[in-house]
This record gives structure tokens, C-alpha cells and sequence, in this order.
């Protein structure tokens, strides 16, 4: 194999005068022999280090160190988790999408496993209008155009004792969001705190907005 102990061998000994030592030599191949395997050990670092000049090559420590570089201490690797999970929470995270109401709602099924209600008092669609969701006996929201760029969200804590979808850690005033991947269950099982809700809203919320919100079992 390229860069291995052998290779490097057969390197050194391509690059020796052949008359000057012949087909077989023992000194020379003992000498060689400690070089060449100095050389492997070389080269092998120099592909280690290659690997962790890029996220999905990345293994280890490094990958603690991207996610630091790029997040804070927002996304912490799991106490024992691999670094494939981490990864697929490092990649998760960095196209996740943000300050959008999807995006905030996606966030929250993430860490809990169940799809928020959100209402904007202003939104005919969340409220109802002539012809949209009004009438006599019907339920809903009641709208509200003195409340504009708020919203109303209920959140719900997840049901068992852990994730539905293996959150991360909400980010601060940045907005970066939740970060989380897909981990086998015995693996591990993070639990959700509501303060891990409340981070998960006040992160994906876009600045200048107000948000009510509420958490329910």
C-alpha cells in the first residue's frame, strides 16, 4: 500500500546505487528498514492531518475543536458519542434552517419529537377570516392586528424520557439554532429540559418579533 512501511522500504532501496551494495544486503536492508519505517509513521501523520482539514473527514478531538470553531459551546459532543454522530450533528446544524416560523418549529420537533402550534394573532390563516376557518360552533384563535410580528407558541415536552429526534444545544443571541442528529437508542438518551425548549425558541426566533410562549405535556 502507498506510504506504507514496505513502500517506503522499496523507495529507498530504488534510490541505492546497485553496485555499490548488489541484489541482498543485509546491513543496508537493516538500515533502510529503520528509515523506511520512520517514513511510514511520517507519512501516515500527514494523511491524519489531511483528514482534519475537512468536517466529514474529521475525527476525534478535531471534530470538538469544528464544532467550537463554528458554534461556541452551543454543540457539545455527548457524553460517548462517536464521532459519526457527531458529525451528522455538526452537518445538521450548519444548513439548518433559521429565523423562519418553520424553522423554529422544525427546531422544537427536533429536540422534542412533537410539532409546536404556532399562532401570529395578525395571520388570517392561524385565526380565520371571511371564508377562512369563521363561523358558528368552529374553535380557534382570535386574531389580532394590534399584535403585530408576535406569535403565540406551545411547545410540548417529549413523551418518554428523552428525545424524539436527538437535539443538540440551543445557540444565544446568534440565532444558529439547535443542533442534532439520529443516534441508536442504546446509545444514549439526552433528556429535554424545558429551559433546552426555551433556549430552542429564543435561538431560531427572529430579532424584532415577540414571542409568547407556554409548555405543555
Amino acid at each position: 500500500m502507498t506510504g506504507d512501511q514496505n513502500d517506503m522500504l522499496q523507495r529507498l532501496k530504488s534510490l541505492m546505487p546497485p553496485t555499490w551494495f548488489g541484489d541482498n544486503n543485509t546491513v543496508r536492508d537493516t538500515l533502510l528498514t529503520a528509515f523506511s519505517t520512520a517514513l511510514a509513521w511520517a507519512y501516515s501523520l500527514y494523511l491524519f492531518a489531511q483528514a482534519q482539514t475537512r468536517i466529514r473527514t474529521a475525527s476525534g478531538g478535531w471534530l470538538d475543536l469544528i464544532a467550537l470553531d463554528f458554534f461556541g459551546n452551543n454543540l457539545q459532543r455527548y457524553p460517548g458519542q462517536s464521532d459519526s454522530s457527531f458529525l451528522n450533528r455538526i452537518q445538521i446544524n450548519l444548513f439548518r434552517e433559521r429565523t423562519t416560523r418553520y424553522g423554529m418549529a422544525k427546531v422544537l420537533y427536533d429536540l422534542t419529537g412533537r410539532w409546536p402550534t404556532i399562532i401570529e394573532p395578525a395571520r388570517p390563516a392561524d385565526v380565520g377570516g371571511l371564508g377562512i376557518n369563521i363561523g358558528l360552533g368552529c374553535a380557534g384563535a382570535v386574531g389580532s392586528i394590534s399584535m403585530p410580528n408576535q406569535a403565540l407558541v406551545t411547545a410540548y415536552r417529549p413523551l418518554g424520557s428523552g428525545a424524539g429526534n436527538w437535539p443538540g444545544v440551543a445557540t444565544g443571541a446568534a440565532g444558529t439554532g439547535i443542533a442534532m442528529g439520529l443516534l441508536p437508542s442504546a446509545q444514549m438518551q439526552p433528556v429535554v429540559t424545558d429551559a433546552d425548549i426555551v433556549a430552542a425558541i429564543e435561538a431560531t426566533k427572529p430579532y424584532g418579533t415577540v414571542i409568547w410562549m407556554r409548555i405543555s405535556s
